[in-house]
């Protein structure tokens, strides 16, 4: 069984209170240290008394870190090993741990393009650059100590935080409980590549004490729920990550049936456990022959244990399965089910059960369940009209909107609170390193001030 140690400043620290972390059989697989509130004062305090690293020795060490962890034995696990265990504990397909394993050693790699296209184009990122002689706009830090309140649905949103390293900051994780395995691998790597134990933590807490790691942060980022949106919603210093929202449009003027692999990728790709998974398809026109193919082809997904190489849906163990089935029966009340009114939690025999794809029909484009992010792919379909507008698209991480109409397009791209547009035939999961996820985490954590020699 592992050990996982707090990492602090002083480096590994075992501490008294530790959580067992069970498989999905019930099994123990792991012990998390948590750390206390005194030691998450002391660690931060540390921390700002560290020195900076010069830039391109952070880029290099980020770079050397990303490929330790994809490949290389760190914490006393080859990549392999921590893969199948991040699987059997969390139900995450060993594919999908697999895939996020390499995205971030590939966005570890690559940091350096989030750091260049982040910065605006007039900045300079030193004092030291000459055309600071005659006046310029310098890139600088507006703090120290970077917190992330780290979520566990998913190994790939541990890319997101490196971007603070890069700019220099000093960064405390705190992870998720239930999967704590990718940052303690992560920011192992990190320390051993060069940034030493002051200048990256983990700060594993129970919820009694998250808020001090916050607290004496200089900035925040924090996972989680609608509740928790609203929690941190007023305090300038932390930046919400919550639901994503996404969805497909499709507008009548473009074929639906070519697009039909777009819209299951969009909806189950990566085991349909992220963010930038579809929940919400509207149809301008009818929506149940696109829904009726939609549920057509999720239903033909496995039933896997999730380190199947096959598989390729979310396992969990069968009594939350089975809650977050009756939730959804509640929730469908008055929708038409195409897929998954019969139920969600498929067992497998072992104590766990694949969760299997959910497609309902609703009545109306402002129906809130386009909305409901739940960890398994569920789709909510809908007829939508230009009558409805941009109202129900809101509120959306990802939206792809298949259409032609470029005046809908510019009001889409203008819409402040969709963060992404793919416009045509792109599934909503879709990434690439240098651009902006949730915008660039250098918008909130850097500024520009003028710097004359």
């Amino acid at each position: 069984m592992l050990s996982l140690d707090v990492l602090g400043p002083g480096g590994p620290y075992r501490s008294r209170r530790q959580e067992t972390i069970h498989g999905l059989s019930g099994e123990a697989a792991a012990t998390l240290s948590l750390a206390p509130s005194l030691y998450v004062t002391r660690a931060i305090k540390a921390m700002r008394r560290a020195s900076e690293l010069p830039v391109d020795t952070r880029l290099d060490a980020i770079a050397r870190a990303g490929r330790a962890f994809a490949t290389g034995t760190v914490a006393g696990q080859t990549a392999q090993e921590y893969q199948h265990t991040v699987s059997v504990s969390t139900g995450i397909p060993i594919s999908v741990v697999r895939s996020a394993t390499d995205d971030i050693a590939q966005a570890a790699e690559r940091i350096h393009l989030n750091v260049a296209n982040a910065r605006p184009a007039g900045a300079v990122s030193s004092w030291r650059d000459p055309r600071a002689k005659d006046g310029a706009a310098a890139w600088t830090r507006r703090g120290t100590v970077f917190a992330v309140h780290a979520a566990g649905n998913h190994p790939a949103v541990h890319q997101g935080w490196l971007d603070a390293l890069a700019l220099g900051y000093h960064v405390v994780v705190r992870p998720s409980r239930r999967e704590p395995f990718t940052p303690y691998r992560l920011v192992t790597a990190l320390r051993e590549a060069g940034f030493g134990d002051e200048r990256v933590v983990l700060l594993p807490t129970d919820h009694s004490v998250a808020d001090d790691i916050l607290r004496h942060a200089d900035y925040g980022m924090v996972y989680g729920g609608a509740d928790v949106v609203g929690k941190y919603a007023g305090d300038p210093r932390i930046l919400p990550q919550g639901p994503g929202r996404s969805k497909v449009l499709i507008t009548a003027e473009t074929a639906w049936e070519p697009l039909v692999d777009t819209l299951v990728e969009s909806i189950s790709g990566g085991g349909g456990v992220g963010c930038i998974n579809a929940t919400g398809v509207l149809v301008e026109g009818d929506p149940a022959p696109v829904a009726a193919a939609i549920a057509e082809r999720l239903a033909a997904l496995p039933s896997l244990p999730p380190t199947d190489e096959r598989a390729v849906l979310p396992v969990m163990p069968v009594e939350p399965a089975r809650r977050w089935d009756v939730y959804l029966r509640q929730r469908t009340v008055g929708a038409k089910a195409w897929l998954g009114g019969d139920g969600i939690a498929d067992e497998l025999g072992d104590g766990s059960a694949a969760l299997r794809p959910a497609v309902h029909q609703l009545d109306s484009p402002f129906d809130e369940r386009l909305g409901m992010e739940l960890g398994f792919p569920c789709a909510w379909v809908a007829p939508w009209d230009r009558e409805a507008g941009i109202r129900p698209l809101r509120d959306s991480l990802v939206l792809t909107a298949a259409t032609t109409d470029e005046d809908l397009i510019d009001s889409l791209v203008a819409e402040p609170s969709i963060a992404n547009v793919y416009i045509g035939d792109h599934p909503t999961p879709w990434m690439a390193h240098g651009l902006p996820h949730d915008g660039y985490l250098a918008e909130f954590l850097m500024r520009t001030k003028t710097i004359r020699r």
